[in-house]
């Protein structure tokens, strides 16, 4: 027996993710594969989104990428925009801690040092001896479990490393708290290090950085025309029908393949109610934030969704402003500031972090100063930093007050672009890995479907387009394995 039907795979979430998978998708399955990608959004992107502030094309969702890992830069070279590719200038961060600001320091493991001299710039003489007693105190040995990071954190090093530098550091990344965020998933290097020997954090952070380099290169890559250029791109060279505006309301597995239900569900009721918009698929990707994901996998993988039930999310807001060009940004990238600061009136800080993006990246120096700031932690109920209770106005008057005392601006912005991230941002909670470790097995056990995206392996971009190629080669291989034995 033999058939010509095209194969046919949804891709449920137009992200990065989603859209890697799609790319991939179409290098796999050749031409006469039929590949439909269905955002609820009316634009493709999810967190890449590059917006006009002031004429600058500015990025208020991820704005840059980690070199070190492969996959983005890979890409990148694969859609031939590899010209295109630049790194931040030699201004560097710094951070708000016990009520000063600092420089960041430069070799640490996401505020792990391995020698308590690099921290001697943001912490005080005591905090300094209580870090290089670390190496000192019992060993600790965690028989392979996941603990939080703030407790490790205070107990091995006190209050003053973890909450003026790690909380920073990784609420910057994870819009999360360091006492519900979990080791393993945060600093998987880390604690790979630990497993295999060292009982200190001092040297476990100096088995995963390694002996001084010079002349390493940047950390971070991005875009000079900004990151939200590669979502539509993605789309166009997978040749994907991209279906804005759409939601999935229900996953069906059938004899054949899948059946989505788009769209919401009627209100019309009796005999004459109006059929619901379907979309029959041999296979599909799964690539949306928890909530979305578990209750899309309710029926088809409910101990997936179970799983994904388990990983809370955060909201979070960028405000974008722009300045007269004749306005000067301290030469710094920018800084990072910790949940505890408050002002010299005993005011708490709005913002958790702000980028000089001006200074901080070279083509960006043009028409206009601008600066972005990122307001919203996990659980935060502050009046001040709960963006769900605070309109645009009011966020926008909160960042300036906090910028003209953190970075001198005292001027009046001439452009200004709040953009919200409600409830995407998965927090990598104690336990996380393992929640993935049971999502995996379970979509492992569904033919014809596969799962994606930040919750998973890591929030960045290169750890997102590792899920989505991912999931397009289980995808591929399922349906090339299930044509061989059709044809038989």
């Amino acid at each position: 027996m033999t058939t010509s039907a095209a194969v046919r795979v949804a891709i449920i979430g137009g992200g990065v993710a989603g859209l890697a998978a799609a790319h991939r998708l179409r290098a796999l399955l050749g031409p006469s594969a039929e590949i439909t990608v269905l955002e609820q959004a009316d634009r493709l992107g999810g967190k890449l989104r590059t917006v006009s502030v002031a004429g600058v094309a500015l990025d208020v969702g991820a704005e840059a990428y980690l070199s070190r890992r492969p996959e983005a830069t890979d890409l990148v070279a694969e859609l031939g925009l590899t010209a295109e590719l630049t790194h931040p200038t030699e201004a560097g961060a710094t951070v708000r801690a016990g009520g000063r600001t600092a420089p960041l320091p430069r070799r640490t493991f996401l505020g792990i040092p391995a020698d308590a001299a690099d921290l001697a710039d943001v912490l005080s003489p005591a905090g300094l001896r209580r870090v290089a007693e670390e190496r000192r105190l019992p060993p600790l040995d965690l028989a392979g479990a996941d603990v939080a990071l703030g407790p490790l954190l205070r107990d091995r090093f006190g209050a003053e490393l973890a909450d003026g530098l790690a909380e920073p550091l990784l609420g910057g990344v994870y819009a999360g708290r360091l006492d519900a965020l979990g080791l393993r998933a945060t600093m998987p290097p880390l604690a790979a290090a630990l497993d295999r020997g060292p009982t200190s954090l001092t040297a476990a952070a100096a088995a995963v950085l390694g002996p001084p380099r010079a002349g390493a290169g940047s950390v971070f890559t991005t875009l000079r025309g900004g990151l939200g250029t590669l979502p539509p791109l993605l789309a166009e060279r997978a040749g994907a029908t991209v279906r804005l505006g759409t939601t999935v309301r229900e996953l069906h597995r059938t004899e054949a393949g899948w059946r989505l239900a788009l769209g919401a569900r009627s209100s019309a009721a009796g005999a004459h109610a109006p059929a619901e918009p379907v979309l029959e698929v041999d296979a599909v990707v799964v690539a949306v934030p928890p909530p979305a994901a578990r209750r899309l996998l309710a029926t088809a993988a409910p101990a997936a969704a179970a799983a994904y039930a388990g990983i809370e999310v955060a909201s979070m807001a960028v405000v974008a402003l722009a300045f007269a060009p004749s306005v000067r940004l301290p030469h710094t990238s920018g800084v990072l500031v910790g949940a505890a600061e408050r002002d010299d009136a005993g005011r708490p800080y709005t913002i958790k972090a702000a980028t000089h993006s001006s200074a901080k990246w070279t083509h960006l120096d043009g028409s206009a100063t601008v600066v972005r700031a990122s307001v919203g932690r996990h659980g935060d109920t502050s009046p001040l930093r709960a963006i769900d209770g605070l309109d645009d106005a009011e966020l926008i008057a909160a960042v300036r007050a906090d910028l003209a005392d953190l970075s001198g601006l005292a001027a009046a912005p001439i452009d200004a672009v709040v953009t919200r991230w409600g409830g995407g941002l998965p927090q990598y909670g104690v336990g996380h890995v393992d929640l993935v470790a049971a999502i995996e097995r379970a979509v492992a056990e569904v033919p014809g479907l596969a799962v994606a995206g930040a919750a998973l392996h890591g929030v960045g971009i290169p750890a997102c387009v590792a899920t989505g190629d991912g999931a397009a080669r289980r995808v591929a291989g399922q349906l090339g394995t299930a044509r061989e034995l059709v044809r038989r």
